[in-house]
């Protein structure tokens, strides 16, 4: 077995159980950013051969600050699974991650095969069949300290899950610049920030994927919903709560947070 088949079996396990195994941490500070890439794809096989199956994909690090924390001059991308895409609303156990986190997200419903570079924003709005409100779902742990990009690619972006509201408005109604993203606990806003704060606005960041899928030889495929990115930054969940999400123009989701016993 290689050295990346190894990592993606680590990253399969602390996926499902919640922590590393074994007693060490993930060897991955010499991998370059390609093998990291390819671990996730290792993972995905894994998961995909354990009965889940893609959803489509998210974006992370859109913000300028991540991408300097982290080293890096590009956002990263992981996969969407089913069946942690859901639409349903009812209450998430919070202890079932790994330090549980949340952020909001623009879920994008893609209408039509999205491939090429540098598509214009016409040409992905039209692509976009609609828009929901959305919560994405972290296990917000980073197995080796310090964190590294490696790690943040090899699992996928720390992703857990997302829950899509029902929502659904035309992508021509937006102008993915000015929405506020808001967050609230127990009705108390805790965060907010502009669309901007995206690289610029969503629709960058959807171009900055369909771009690295063509390059890569793929595409956007009908049907699949993609996460874009947030504004905000993650907020943890560590009692029971309840958290409401707000999207200018798109619309509000809440979903309850319990220790379920």
């Amino acid at each position: 077995m290689t050295h990346l088949e190894q990592l993606a079996d680590g990253f399969c396990h602390a996926f499902y159980e919640k922590q590393w195994p074994g007693d060490g941490e993930p060897d991955v500070s010499g991998l370059s950013l390609a093998e990291a890439y390819r671990v996730q794809d290792l993972v995905a096989g894994r998961r995909i051969a354990r009965g889940e199956s893609i959803a489509g994909y998210k974006v992370g690090c859109t913000s300028a600050a991540i991408r300097d924390q982290f080293g890096l001059e590009e956002p990263i991308h992981g996969r969407l699974f089913f069946p942690h895409t859901t639409t349903s609303n009812q209450p998430v156990d919070w202890t079932d991650f790994a330090n549980c986190a949340i952020e909001p997200e623009m879920v994008f419903c893609i209408g039509k095969d999205l491939r090429g570079i540098d598509q214009s924003d016409a040409d992905l709005i039209h692509g976009i069949e609609y828009v929901s409100p959305g919560i994405e779902l972290h296990h917000f742990t980073f197995w080796r300290k310090p964190p590294t990009t490696q790690e943040l690619i090899c699992s996928g972006g720390i992703h857990a899950g997302v829950i899509i509201g029902d929502t659904k408005v035309s992508a021509s109604r937006l102008n993915f610049e000015s929405e506020v993203f808001s967050v609230f606990k127990d009705g108390t806003q805790v965060t907010a920030a502009p669309a901007t704060e995206i690289m610029g606005g969503p629709l960058h960041s959807l171009r900055w994927l369909v771009s690295r899928l063509t390059k890569d030889g793929s595409s956007l495929k009908a049907g699949s919903f993609v996460i874009p990115g947030s504004p905000v930054e993650l907020v943890v969940i560590d009692a029971d709560t309840s958290i409401k999400v707000t999207i200018d123009g798109v619309g509000e989701l809440e979903v309850p947070f319990r220790h379920l016993l």
